[in-house]
């Protein structure tokens, strides 16, 4: 089964023009579209729903509370959590993994234990254990990457060895590399670690099991799948949940407060001070109706379609003009693309397909370390989701094209 042929007409954003030309969107990895579900969801509830939550006893009020907590049910069974109150919100996944830094990093680390990190990693997954270092001498280690784009795991026994935290990308953002994440979590937990995943690149785009991948925490972003900014997940399984700490104070993450000290509210709530991000939250919810309606085995099966067709394409049509870093194998990556144009700087190549309409992102795309190993120091980077066809890709090479009429080589 595939997805319908008109997806585009979903997307609002996707009608317009630029520059006399079609929009080709190509940087979903950096944020994706939202379909007209997810809009009017959000409109609705602002309409029909809006009023602070957990805290009134009127009608209103318990509709909105109702809205948040069945957002909050959809997403656990979205990525088959064991229970709905491990699902913590957030902002976006940088604030999940500077919570799980602070919360559990600051409660189980002391000076001396060590967290594994990759090379590959988004800075999200590198500056927060950095500003732990700093704080409480801990010591990072890092698993290199290796010509092909993965990662080279010969040397995981002694990294892992008396270490407490395996922290790895499940989808690097840079090149599109599917990480091993269940072999991973296994390793680490053999080695008397825990395992934590960024999968913001890998939620919405693989068809997602926690239980499955063995991990003890997950983060992700709603953004990049659909659904509004300023919404992110924490996962993590309950046991973890109960024993760390809070992250903020005031209210909501409090069941009593003295004179003397205060109580914390119930898993996940005592990590979510404050008024919540409702509206979206219910643009979250609505975002996973709508990739559950499409499948996501479906999502994942037409994007390996169509990076093999880009994959392909560029290459047919640019040669050694264009290399796209990352695995060579469509089915051992996402659809992420980062290349390098002969000599001519990204950003520039950048604005020249945005000429002929086309959105591509150019630099560094957090992931400075990993430009050090890759020799540059920036890339372009094309992103493909589900209202991406092999027209946008044609149009791609298409476009290249002019870089080669105004940057001769």
């Amino acid at each position: 089964m595939t997805l319908r042929s008109n997806l585009k007409s979903d997307f609002p954003l996707l009608e317009q023009q630029f520059h006399g030309q079609q929009l080709v969107y190509l940087d979903s990895a950096n944020t994706s579209q939202k379909p007209r579900a997810v809009i009017d969801a959000m409109t609705c509830y602002y309409e029909t729903t809006n009023a602070n939550v957990h805290r009134g006893s009127y009608e209103l009020a318990v509709r909105a509370t109702g809205a948040l907590e069945g957002a909050r049910a959809k997403v656990g069974a979205f990525i088959n959590a064991a229970s709905s109150s491990e699902i913590v919100f957030t902002k976006n996944a940088t604030e999940s993994m500077n919570l799980l830094a602070h919360c559990w990093g600051e409660h189980s680390l002391t000076a001396g234990d060590a967290v594994v990190i990759t090379e590959m990693e988004h800075h999200a997954n590198i500056v927060p254990w950095h500003m732990l270092r700093a704080r409480k001498g801990i010591e990072l280690r890092w698993i290199p990457v290796d010509e092909s784009g993965h990662l080279d795991l010969s040397d995981l026994d002694r990294l892992l060895d008396g270490a407490k935290l395996l922290s790895v990308t499940a989808m690097s953002n840079v090149l599109g590399t599917l990480n091993p994440i269940a072999a991973l979590a296994e390793t680490a937990h053999d080695a008397g670690a825990l395992m934590a995943v960024d999968a913001s690149q890998y939620v919405p785009h693989v068809p997602t099991d926690v239980q499955a991948l063995g991990a003890d925490f997950l983060v992700f972003t709603g953004h990049k799948m659909l659904a509004p900014m300023g919404i992110g997940v924490l996962w993590a399984r309950a046991e973890h949940l109960e024993a760390m700490p809070p992250f903020l104070g005031g209210g909501e993450m409090i069941l009593n407060v003295t004179k003397d000290g205060f109580t914390t509210n119930d898993v996940p709530w005592k990590f979510e001070a404050g008024t919540p991000m409702v509206a979206e939250a219910v643009g979250l919810g609505a975002a996973v109706d709508y990739l559950s309606d499409l499948g996501m085995d479906n999502v994942r099966q037409h994007e390996v379609e169509l990076t093999a067709y880009a994959l392909r394409t560029l290459s047919e049509r640019h040669g050694d003009k264009i290399t796209v870093h990352g695995p060579a194998e469509p089915a051992e990556r996402g659809g992420v693309m980062s290349f390098a144009y002969g000599d001519v700087h990204p950003h520039d190549v950048a604005q020249v397909l945005d000429q002929s309409g086309i959105a591509v992102r150019a630099g560094h795309h957090c992931a400075k370390p990993l430009m050090d190993v890759l020799g540059t120091s920036a890339t372009s980077r094309a992103s493909l989701y589900v209202y991406n066809d092999k027209s946008d890709l044609d149009k791609l090479a298409d476009a290249l094209s002019a870089v080669d009429d105004i940057f001769s080589f």
